[in-house]
């Protein structure tokens, strides 16, 4: 299945796009008609952290949908004018009030079929106060055999988890890769 964010009118001029492929493109786009703008329509990154305390992660329980009530790591959209690790510590303040070290890039999800390319970075949590934002119900620190496995909210905070745990019980990170389709 190929995700696409269909675009209707023209975002310049307003006139109702066509779709087709454009001189020296390799693939259909939204083309205005009238002032021949080209839309192109690229994934959206989402951004986040694995926060760590001595051996647990901060999990939030979703307040917004899709998929309120169950748990994910902090993480969102990556707003313009920040660097994906700029944008995983807005989140991860904004999503559990937690403050944090980040210690590197950990994980780089492609989520074909949503669009997305997911960036969490493996950070040290500097102290326990949480203060969630209105996006969260609970902020949460959890060890291995505790975490919600069959309540976690995206296969790619599952994936990330897994490796983590992996990579701690081998005593070595590194970056992990992935496509989900």
């Amino acid at each position: 299945m190929f995700f696409s964010r269909r675009i209707e009118h023209c975002q310049v001029c307003g006139t109702r796009v066509e779709y087709r492929i454009p001189a020296d493109d390799n693939r259909e786009r939204a083309v205005c008609p009238a002032c021949q703008h080209i839309h192109y329509v690229n994934p959206l990154n989402v951004v986040g952290t694995l926060p760590i305390w001595e051996d647990k992660v901060l999990l939030c329980k979703r307040n917004i949908e899709p998929r309120k009530g169950l748990w994910t790591l902090p993480a969102g959209f990556m707003e313009l004018g920040e660097t994906t690790e700029e944008g995983a510590v807005r989140e991860t303040d904004e999503e559990a009030g937690a403050r944090i070290q980040v210690l590197g890039l950990y994980s780089v999800l492609n989520v074909v079929t949503a669009g997305q390319v997911h960036f969490f970075y493996r950070a040290k949590l500097l102290d326990t106060d949480f203060n969630p934002g209105p996006e969260t119900m609970e902020a949460r620190l959890f060890t291995q055999a505790e975490i919600p496995w069959d309540e976690l909210a995206f296969r790619t905070v599952r994936m990330t988890l897994q490796n983590y745990f992996d990579d701690r019980r081998e005593g070595q990170f590194g970056i992990h890769c992935a496509d989900i389709r």
